[in-house]
């Protein structure tokens, strides 16, 4: 394991990368202010994640640079905590008719932070970014529990490390517009893809089409329906 030292490094910054619209942006977005980009990806044996990571990978090579490091997967399986849950089985996955809640994961946010969190502490990366964006309605990704969350990480012997979510305050058609110049065809946001491309029907998809209609984006996805 790296040694640490009490200074960290604010030019760094790792982003949690998921390969879908907003975090890709972010990714880009953090790479024009002139900063050291580590994209981490948290595999946790979801069903659509082997497309998913495919794409990341892609984008991340179309948009490589000095400042780009290379992309760090860390594993955490999740497939005993969900078991019979449609994000792990394939069955039963919200479609475009259902609301944004029905995708909800239990715990989804401490689960996939704590681990990136603690290896930016460990190589004294100062920040980890989220492509949180205003829009998102569920509580694990408001104001109050990034503050509380912030605590616990410093309580917790990585307060160093501080969670920043640049698009916070943005709504996605304003993303979109920041993102407008990225190869955005490399994107994946589908929860039930089929045969690697997007399935068109999910939830996901419908929220994808709709992103790219609130800018009047030509949309290049390539979906299976």
């Amino acid at each position: 394991m790296p040694a640490t030292d009490s200074s960290t490094d604010r030019l760094q910054v790792g982003v949690l990368a998921s390969g879908g619209l907003d975090s890709s942006i972010l990714v880009s977005h953090i790479l024009s202010q002139g900063r050291t980009v580590w994209p981490i990806y948290v595999r946790s044996g979801l069903v659509w994640q082997p497309d998913e990571e495919r794409h990341l990978e892609r984008y991340l090579e179309r948009i490589g640079g000095p400042r780009l490091r290379d992309l760090v997967v860390l594993d955490l399986p999740l497939g005993d905590l969900y078991a019979r849950h449609w994000s792990v089985t394939g069955d039963g996955t919200p479609d475009g008719s259902t609301p944004d809640d029905a995708v909800y994961l239990p715990g989804r946010n401490i689960l996939l932070t704590i681990k990136p969190a603690l290896w930016c502490h460990e190589r004294t990366i100062g920040e980890l970014a989220l492509a949180t964006l205003q829009s998102n309605p569920f509580d694990d990704a408001s104001d109050e529990f990034f503050a509380a969350y912030q605590r616990a990480l410093d309580r917790g012997g990585a307060g160093d490390v501080k969670i920043v979510r640049p698009f916070g305050a943005l709504e996605k058609r304003e993303v979109m517009r920041l993102g407008q110049d990225c190869p955005l065809e490399e994107t994946f946001s589908c929860i039930a893809p089929a045969d690697g491309l997007h399935c068109g029907r999910c939830n996901k998809c419908a929220e994808r089409k709709a992103a790219f209609a609130s800018v009047e984006m030509r949309d290049p996805t390539k979906y299976a329906n």
